[in-house]
């Protein structure tokens, strides 16, 4: 046994417990795992963009203005044809065409891939807000959901596989067919290479500039479509900013899933887990002490889980199972309740987290991380 087990083990006893508390207070499961697929969506899909992106060595903090150029772009088209397939289309086209505009600085020009990326966020934020001014308040054509004769109608997993817009069922095949180009092609075999080592892909006779600008287009593109999903999806009509960091989220949620697509789609199920309870939790009334016994068997599961794999019982196990179960007994006998605002900071929080926790452990980052992320390409010869 390795001492991985104890993040996988963290991570199941976080979503069982989520399921035992949607149940305890009385939320549809069904029902809950439909609205964390559609928050899912758009995450998983910019962070797939920005995956791809990062394998081929570059790192595009732009994420979030490709997003609300694509959610504006998307919106806007499919009210002035009234088909949201060709929003669709327009949202990844805007996204892929912002994020060319990076690759020709990052890639052509050698600017500052961190700085080019931040001017492409405010520059895209910007934008969106002038372009979006007279769609305020308008409302977009809606996508046909599918709707398969018998298995649609099947209990539980009929609403939750085959109830979904058809932007779910894209995103599905996006992320089967980025881990089939990634490590069953010869293309992405060279993607990869690029982004370990571009001095040798180019010695190799690759095309290092082709191929990571072909990877930021897609990257771009991608983003565009999560910010098609949040605008005509999840929250079919434009507002001003309203990825509202989401783009950001992204960027954790690759970090997250150490640049793998599986572990992306986990990271970004677990996220949108996150933003959709986050509504639930003032309603089912919560109290701000349950988020401690939370974190407090979270980190017993964590240690406990750790010392078994290890053979080695650490002394603070026994004082975290206690502090976990004082902590339970506690918010049964004296119920706090927790302003609305304080929840809207979870998602934000929990990044933060994961952040600081994959930060803590630069062994294994750097192991999972390309080695040519973020440095510059000087083409000789």
């Amino acid at each position: 046994m390795k001492t991985s087990v104890a993040p996988h083990a963290v991570t199941l006893t976080a979503i069982a417990a989520l399921v035992v508390f949607a149940l305890a207070n009385g939320l549809n499961p069904v029902l809950l795992t439909v609205s964390i697929t559609v928050a899912a969506t758009p995450l998983l899909l910019a962070a797939l963009g920005e995956m791809v992106v990062e394998k081929s060595g570059v790192l595009n903090l732009g994420v979030e203005g490709m997003m609300i150029i694509g959610a504006i772009a998307g919106f806007a088209t499919a009210v002035e044809t009234g088909s949201p397939m060709i929003g669709l289309i327009a949202a990844a086209a805007a996204g892929a065409a912002l994020s060319l505009v990076f690759g020709f600085l990052t890639q052509v020009l050698l600017s500052n891939q961190v700085a080019t990326g931040l001017a492409l966020t405010l520059f895209g934020l910007g934008l969106a807000a002038l372009l979006g001014q007279s769609y305020a308040g308008l409302k977009p054509p809606s996508f046909p959901h599918l709707d398969i004769p018998l298995v649609s109608d099947i209990p539980v997993l009929g609403p939750i596989l085959f109830a979904h817009d058809l932007l779910v069922y894209i995103t599905a095949l996006i992320l089967l067919g980025t881990a089939w180009f990634l490590y069953r092609t010869r293309a992405g075999l060279i993607l990869r290479a690029v982004g370990e080592n571009h001095d040798a892909a180019h010695a190799l006779g690759y095309e290092v500039i082709r191929i990571r600008l072909a990877a930021i287009a897609f990257g771009g593109a991608c983003a565009g479509l999560g910010g098609a999903g949040l605008s005509l999806v999840r929250v079919p009509q434009w507002t001003e900013g309203m990825t509202a960091g989401a783009g950001w989220i992204a960027l954790a949620i690759v970090v997250f899933g150490s640049w793998r697509p599986g572990r992306v789609a986990l990271g970004a199920f677990l996220f949108g887990g996150v933003t959709i309870l986050q509504l639930n939790l003032q309603a089912a009334n919560l109290t701000a002490l349950w988020l401690l016994v939370l974190g407090f068997l979270l980190l017993a599961t964590h240690v406990t889980v750790r010392g078994l794999t290890t053979g080695s019982m650490h002394r603070s196990m026994l004082p975290l199972w206690a502090a976990t179960l004082a902590s339970a007994a506690w918010a049964l006998a004296a119920p706090v309740s927790i302003q609305t605002q304080y929840l809207s900071m979870t998602p934000y929080i929990c990044t933060i987290i994961v952040l600081v926790v994959m930060s803590a452990d630069r062994l294994k980052a750097n192991l999972n991380a390309p080695a040519s992320l973020g440095r510059v390409f000087f083409r000789t010869g």
